[in-house]
């Protein structure tokens, strides 16, 4: 569980990841350290990195599927099990979400 100032750090680095600015490497580091632990903040950064390569469209059905947030956090990662072995493939999960 995250601390009220943790969680008002990271929500703080992320919102200047969603818009391109800059972020340290220091800051980068403590972002993904906390996102391989923590499901929220892995969300949190794969909705801000998705919101960084696509700027946001009024279209409203745009909005809402981003709202929903079911982006990709690797935009060319597309499984094909004729190609591809399934445990590689999940290779680069979380590892909270990572058999053991």
């Amino acid at each position: 569980m995250l601390t009220t100032s943790t969680r008002i750090r990271i929500q703080e680095i992320l919102k200047r990841v969603a818009k391109g600015s800059e972020v340290t490497l220091s800051e980068r580091i403590y972002i993904n350290k906390h996102a391989s632990s923590n499901q929220n903040v892995s969300s949190w950064l794969r909705k801000a990195s998705y919101l960084q390569r696509n700027k946001l469209n009024s279209n409203q059905a745009d909005e809402l599927l981003n709202g929903l947030d079911l982006c990709s956090s690797d935009p060319h990662s597309t499984y094909h099990p004729d190609q591809d072995d399934l445990g590689e493939w999940f290779s680069g999960a979380p590892t909270w979400l990572r058999r053991s």
